[in-house]
């Protein structure tokens, strides 16, 4: 049962305004006191529309009258309705598009621009020259200069969840709300998709100086810098510490002085998740002579990343390598490697009613849910890949 007084939310917004009372409300949605399913769509409408329980009558075919919003409104219009309805659609959508099962986009920095395309300005290094200032002397420069990386084009994604006639009239709260959380899914489930792509090397977007790279290269490929490691799948310690001596051995190209970062994630495919797991435990278990002898393991600061996405979108780039794929494996600090340049978050707006949506196909309003952003590399010496050949 709904725990919603609908009059005292109506009352609330009459001395308080809407503004006030959605903030309430999503306060209360995001610290769970209160949930979308707790609200009945047709009880909004019959509460903050004016003649509500009359329009929702004349939703009926048979009723002689035409459903009339048009007219004057009595301290709360239809646009309460539309807002809090739409908060709640926001809220759900919201549950879904930042699950923890989309652990990638998490991983990576999001950068906002209000740009479509980024041009990011290097650092020019003086390296280790710095030099004695004497008195009265000028201090040296130390800002940007030519280095520069390039992000792709941004690109915008939404759907529209249309609310029709039925879903009001036989109050579907619930196929709404079911709606709104397959829409977060969706749109969630492409980003997450784009970066995976970027991150596993699928999507090279790497362009510095004007010049695009490849993500990744082997030293047999001769490219300007070395992250792949062949025949390294993890099995023990030692793997990972080949790739965290690969990342050693990386320089920045302006300086040339070693990369200073720290590598601090791991992301390895379903099927090594609990391999890792045991790899990178907390303590190192070990007998000697009877005795049981605990160590702890340098190696425990990884954070360990395990993605279904990641291996399917592996193995749809190359179906016949798929039991290859299940040795792949990253590591690095993906924070600093990786970025998603986003114009915009997740946002939700509504459209009004009556419109002719509504009469041809009996769709009442629209919520429509969209976001703009791109994944982006932003220096990919910061990550190793090692696979087994």
């Amino acid at each position: 049962m709904s725990s919603i007084k609908y009059s005292e939310l109506k009352r609330r917004i009459e001395l308080e305004g809407q503004e006030k009372t959605l903030k309430h409300i999503s306060e209360a949605l995001q610290k769970k006191d209160l949930k979308p399913d707790d609200f009945s769509i047709r009880d909004l409408a019959e509460t903050l529309i004016t003649n509500g329980r009359q329009w929702i009558r004349e939703l009926d075919p048979r009723s002689s009258y035409g459903s009339t919003l048009n007219e004057s409104l009595e301290g709360v219009d239809a646009s309460a309705f539309l807002n809090i309805t739409g908060q709640l659609v926001y809220n759900r959508i919201l549950e879904s598009y930042h699950s923890e099962l989309f652990c990638l986009s998490n991983a990576v920095t999001t950068i906002t621009t209000r740009l479509d395309s980024e041009k990011i300005p290097g650092i020019t290094g003086i390296v280790d020259d710095v030099a004695e200032i004497h008195a009265g002397m000028p201090y040296p420069n130390y800002g940007f200069g030519e280095d520069y990386i390039e992000t792709p084009p941004t690109l915008k994604r939404g759907l529209i969840i249309p609310v029709t006639k039925e879903a009001v009239f036989f109050d579907r709260t619930h196929l709404i709300l079911s709606r709104a959380s397959e829409v977060g899914e969706i749109l969630a489930l492409n980003k997450e998709k784009r970066i995976a792509d970027m991150i596993l090397g699928l999507s090279n977007t790497y362009v510095r100086q004007g010049q695009s790279f490849n993500t990744y290269y082997a030293s047999s490929d001769n490219g300007p810098w070395v992250n792949v490691v062949a025949s390294n799948s993890l099995t023990s310690l030692a793997s990972v510490e080949v790739a965290e001596n690969l990342l050693t051995k990386m320089l920045d190209p302006t300086t040339l002085e070693p990369v200073l970062i720290e590598a601090d994630t791991i992301l390895v495919m379903p099927q090594k998740k609990h391999t890792a797991s045991n790899i990178l435990k907390y303590h190192n278990l070990s007998y000697n002579n009877g005795n049981l002898k605990i160590t702890d393991n340098p190696f425990y600061k990884y954070n360990i990343l395990s993605s279904r996405i990641a291996y399917r979108q592996l193995v749809n780039s190359n179906s016949e390598n798929e039991a290859k794929f299940a040795d792949y494996w990253y590591l690095g600090n993906f924070a600093k490697a990786f970025a998603y340049m986003e114009n915009w978050p997740v946002t939700v707006s509504h459209s009004a009613i009556g419109s002719e949506a509504e009469f041809s196909q009996d769709i009442l309003f629209r919520f429509k849910a969209s976001e703009r952003g791109t994944p982006a590399v932003l220096n990919p010496r910061y990550v190793i890949k090692s696979y087994n050949t």
